[in-house]
């Protein structure tokens, strides 16, 4: 048998100034009737069951401030969300659940997690979160802030499968996929419509949901490090060796245009090779002074 889905709906209450003015005129006149009733019973029981109805009307009076219902039930039958301010009043056999309408924030523990290359990551995220629907949240689940909580964990762990931690080394042309890390703004939305259809069932909005930490599982986090370093070295090597080929095909471009000096093969391959070696070496390069010729 499937569940039945509550749905909000306004609660009919009334103003609860008026009410306190009605009261506490109740009690007042059921008093000065006792009092002056001369001993008389009727007028007696009359004054004072004019004053017990005014304490009793009393008794349904409640106030709600901004961002705030109450639920309104009878013997356990749902009668509708009252979200109007200030000072309320209903029926005082009727029961009252008040609930918090307000954003709320929440930052999540954090959870150790493979990503979907299988890379132990932990990660935590920070949600922020309000009741939409007051019937939803108060009889559709048995506590909506625990409900929520879980959510967020079970949310996280699902994104964290769909994202690599950082992206690989691809080949020339290949697409490049998203990643935890280096698109948080794609993976922060994805993450905000995974729990919005989690929460659903509990009348609960997700204003945002954003990635709060990030980082490799502690055993392999130096390994990833160095893998980082080294694939930084070599991204800087690659840029360095594309530069200097540039430039030495530059120079002697130049060098023949201008006709400064005729080189041969042999003397092209020795100059690009000194080039080369001063251009992407680590260190400055110590001249030497040739007294020879490469054919001597």
């Amino acid at each position: 048998m499937s569940q039945t889905h509550s749905v909000e709906r306004p609660a009919g209450t009334a103003n609860g100034i008026a009410m306190l003015l009605v009261g506490l005129g109740m009690i007042l006149g059921g008093f000065a009737l006792a009092a002056q009733s001369g001993g008389v019973v009727l007028e007696v029981v009359s004054g004072v069951l004019l004053g017990t109805v005014g304490l009793l009307l009393l008794c349904g009076l409640y106030s709600l401030q901004p961002n705030e219902g109450m639920a309104i039930l009878l013997f356990g039958e749902y009668r509708g969300t009252d979200r109007k301010t200030g000072l309320r009043w209903v029926l005082p056999w009727y029961s009252r659940k008040k609930i918090s309408l307000r954003a709320r924030n929440v930052t999540s523990d954090r959870l150790k997690v493979n990503d979907k290359r299988g890379n132990p990551v932990e990660i935590a995220a920070n949600v922020v979160w309000r009741v939409q629907d007051s019937a939803q949240a108060l009889f559709d689940v048995d506590d909506y802030q625990a409900f929520v909580n879980i959510q967020i964990d079970t949310g996280l762990r699902d994104i964290a499968t769909h994202y690599s931690y950082d992206h690989a080394e691809h080949e020339e042309g290949e697409t490049r996929e998203l990643t935890l890390r280096a698109d948080a703004e794609e993976v922060a939305q994805h993450l905000q419509r995974e729990l919005a259809v989690r929460v659903k069932a509990a009348g609960i909005a997700i204003d945002e949901a954003r990635l709060a930490h990030l980082a490799y599982a502690p055993e392999i986090a130096g390994a990833m490090l160095r893998r980082q370093q080294a694939e930084a070295v070599l991204s800087a090597r690659r840029m360095i060796v594309q530069g200097a080929v540039s430039m030495v095909e530059s120079a002697l471009i130049d060098l023949n245009e201008r006709q400064v000096v005729t080189l041969d093969e042999e003397r092209k391959a020795a100059m690009v090779s000194n080039l080369l070696v001063v251009l992407c070496a680590d260190r400055e390069a110590q001249p030497v002074v040739n007294t020879g010729t490469l054919y001597g």
